[in-house]
C-alpha cells in the first residue's frame, strides 16, 4: 500500500483536516474525482496565466506563473491519460462551491485583490496537497503513485503563492495576518460544511451529494 506524508508546513497552515466522510465518498466515486481533478489542473493553469495578463509588470511573479502554468498543464495531461486508460471520456465539470466562494471573497480594489487571490491560491494548493496524501493509502496503485508524486509540487506551489502574497503587496504584517486568518477561516468552513456537490475540493457530502 502506498503511503504519503503531508508536509508539516501544510498541516500547520490549514485550519482543519479533510473530513473522513469526504475521503470515503471520493474512493467510491473515482471517475468523478479524476474528472474534477483534470478540470482543476486546467483551471490552475488558467489562473497562473491570468496573473501574467493582469500583472505583466511584476517580472518575478510573471516568470514564476509561466512555469507554474506549464507544470499544471502537464498534470492535466497526466490525469487525462489516466481517464483514457480507464476508457473514460474527459468532460468539463462545473466549478465547485469551494473555489467559487473563495474567489468571491477576493476584494476588487488593488492591491487588496492581488493579495487575496495569491492567498486563495496558497489555500487551494495546500488543500490539494493535503487531500492527495489523505487519498493515497486507499487508491488503486497507479493513481496512488501519481498522487504521491504530486505532493512535492503542490507544496512548492503553495509556498510560491504565499511568498508572493507577502512580497508583492506593500502591507504591514498585522494586516497581512488578519486577512490570512479571515480567508483560512472561510476555507475551513467550506471544507467542513455539508455540500450537495462532489468535487475534489468539496465539503462534507450531504445526503443529496449523488447529483
Amino acid at each position: 500500500m502506498a503511503v504519503a506524508t503531508v508536509p508539516s508546513v501544510i498541516i500547520e497552515f490549514l485550519d482543519v483536516a479533510t473530513p473522513e466522510a469526504w475521503i470515503d465518498e471520493a474512493i467510491e466515486r473515482l471517475p468523478e474525482l479524476l474528472h474534477d481533478h483534470a478540470n482543476c489542473e486546467l483551471k490552475a493553469a488558467g489562473t497562473a496565466l491570468g496573473f501574467i495578463y493582469r500583472y505583466p509588470d511584476r517580472a518575478e511573479l510573471a516568470y514564476r506563473m509561466s512555469r507554474l502554468a506549464r507544470e499544471e498543464l502537464r498534470h492535466f495531461e497526466q490525469v487525462r491519460k489516466m481517464l483514457a486508460d480507464r476508457n473514460i471520456d474527459f468532460v468539463h465539470v462545473s466549478a465547485s462551491r469551494y473555489a467559487g466562494d473563495l474567489r468571491r471573497a477576493c476584494r476588487e480594489k488593488e492591491p487588496e485583490r492581488l493579495l487575496d487571490i495569491l492567498i486563495v491560491g496558497a489555500l487551494i494548493e495546500a488543500r490539494s496537497c493535503e487531500r492527495f496524501a489523505a487519498l493515497v493509502p486507499r487508491l488503486p496503485a497507479d493513481i496512488a503513485g501519481f498522487y504521491a508524486g504530486l505532493l512535492a509540487s503542490e507544496a512548492r506551489h503553495f509556498e510560491h503563492y504565499l511568498n508572493f502574497a507577502r512580497a508583492e503587496v506593500a502591507i504591514d504584517d498585522d494586516a497581512f495576518e488578519r486577512r490570512l486568518v479571515e480567508l483560512k477561516a472561510l476555507e475551513a468552513r467550506l471544507i467542513t460544511a455539508p455540500d450537495s456537490q462532489f468535487r475534489f475540493h468539496s465539503g462534507v457530502p450531504s445526503s443529496s451529494s449523488k447529483d
